[in-house]
């Protein structure tokens, strides 16, 4: 096995003062959008998150000022009197991380690893949830093994979850390969995030979708019925556009891969990543998810006050 540099490990591998220390940007941070989530890769996305839910709460007679849309005409026609419905903002929308830890997402061309890009990601949600008082949970699986975490309001419950982002995060090895198809191990881990979010919470699915199929969009599609649902791709620029010239290469932390300089090497290459986005949106948009572009090059933390907003 070969050994990496403590710069490329610190570039493949989160640690855990990093997500620590992002408590302090999550504070800034809404889950709550007031407009689409926009994505870098294909445009606008239709869908949007459906935020706090409103809960009925109970049957009155109608008052100068109510807004009329509250009326319930069923009522007033039975009691021969204007009623209207009273609700009531929902307080809690617990969030499930559903983290993606497979070797493939060790890849990372330059400044991150998909890996930690993600581990980055699911701590910025962590600490943005409990900021806004909610509960957060969350579901960690690699190539043989998955980690659950049951939501809970504390700040015990998300550095555990930082711990296990991390430890998930440094078991990968480039060399160790899965017998398991990745189809199976995505969605077994939506199957058992599905558990934990039965209504009314946000999940949060992280990964590169390598792997996903039919089975993923049934569950995602179930999951999405009673529950909001945001995909975060975390992907790498070198899908889209490679780069040209003599001896360029890349790296996981333990194995270097040069890319041949030939023309139609790159265009098969982005060819093949264009072609792969477009189905990955045009499947989430049919069932109406959110799409949540995470490049490894840029700051975890800009793309998702931008794309998501700050907390007012």
């Amino acid at each position: 096995m070969k050994h990496h540099s403590t710069e490329e490990s610190s570039r493949v591998y989160a640690s855990f003062d990093e997500l620590v220390e992002l408590q302090y940007q999550g504070r800034k941070i809404s889950l709550l959008p007031r407009q689409p989530v926009s994505s870098l890769l294909s445009g606008r996305h239709a869908s949007r998150l459906r935020g706090r839910g409103l809960s009925f709460e109970e049957l009155r007679a109608y008052r100068p000022g109510d807004d009329i849309r509250t009326m319930d005409w069923r009522a007033t026609a039975r009691l021969k009197k204007p009623q209207v419905r009273v609700y009531s903002e929902e307080r809690e929308r617990p969030v499930i991380l559903a983290v993606d830890m497979r070797s493939n997402m060790l890849f990372g061309s330059r400044h991150s690893s998909k890996a930690r890009a993600g581990a980055k990601l699911a701590a910025l949600a962590a600490w943005a949830t409990l900021a806004g008082g909610d509960r957060v949970g969350a579901v960690i699986f690699g190539d043989d093994e998955k980690v659950e975490i049951k939501p809970q309001r504390s700040r015990a419950n998300v550095l555990r979850i930082c711990h296990e982002l991390v430890r998930m995060n440094k078991k990968l090895s480039s060399e160790a390969q899965s017998d398991t198809a990745p189809s199976s191990q995505l969605n077994t881990a939506l199957r058992r995030a599905s558990r934990l979010a039965k209504h009314d919470h946000l999940l949060i699915l992280i990964t590169d979708y390598e792997g996903d199929d039919e089975d993923t969009r049934r569950i995602a599609t179930k999951l999405a019925s009673h529950n909001d649902v945001l995909a975060a791709l975390v992907y790498d620029p070198l899908g889209i556009q490679l780069p040209r010239g003599p001896q360029m290469e890349v790296s996981d932390g333990t194995q270097r891969v040069i890319i041949p300089d030939e023309t139609t090497f790159h265009q098969r290459f982005q060819l093949a990543f264009e072609s792969r986005i477009a189905e990955l949106k045009n499947n989430l948009k049919a069932i109406k998810i959110p799409i949540l572009p995470i490049c490894t090059h840029d700051s975890v933390t800009e793309q998702v006050m931008k794309a998501l907003g700050r907390r007012v």
